[in-house]
């Protein structure tokens, strides 16, 4: 088993506001008004959507080659049930997303029973789907108190 492991540092702006840093990347996520926010950028489960479609469309990219398949585009559009209630602590429900669903737009002139084996294989290999779709062990927190 070989593990790499990634790493993020999350820092808070103002209000609802924060700075996701990896590597040399910066992200500005918040959330829409309504939820208390400022909407200065996508608010974290919009942002769990787009990882999750960027996810696919590169293992679709990076796969396309094995299984046969040209890809010319791709598009992947997603949507995802959460009851906000949850979240806010005003209902007795999950706070997380209860279904995500997901639709490929590849534009292909290989046969239909190549693209759907690439399909199966990325759906079966996407890191994303599957920290998602099935239980991934989230330690407790270490805190350290700065003053």
């Amino acid at each position: 088993m070989v593990l790499k492991t990634f790493k993020a540092t999350v820092n808070r702006k103002n209000g609802l506001a924060v700075e996701a840093v990896t590597r040399n990347f910066k992200i500005n996520i918040d959330e829409p008004k309504e939820l208390g926010g400022t909407n200065t950028g996508m608010n974290p489960v919009e942002l769990l959507l787009n990882s999750l479609g960027a996810c696919q469309a590169i293992a679709l990219t990076t796969f396309a080659k094995k299984y046969g398949v040209h890809l010319e585009h791709i598009r992947v559009e997603l949507e995802g049930d959460l009851d906000t209630e949850g979240f806010l602590g005003k209902a007795d429900v999950r706070p997380g997303f209860q279904d995500i669903r997901l639709k490929l737009y590849l534009k292909t002139d290989t046969a239909e029973d190549k693209v759907n084996k690439l399909i199966d294989y990325v759906q079966s290999h996407c890191p994303v789907a599957d920290s998602i779709g099935r239980s991934v062990k989230i330690e407790p927190p270490k805190i350290a108190v700065e003053k």
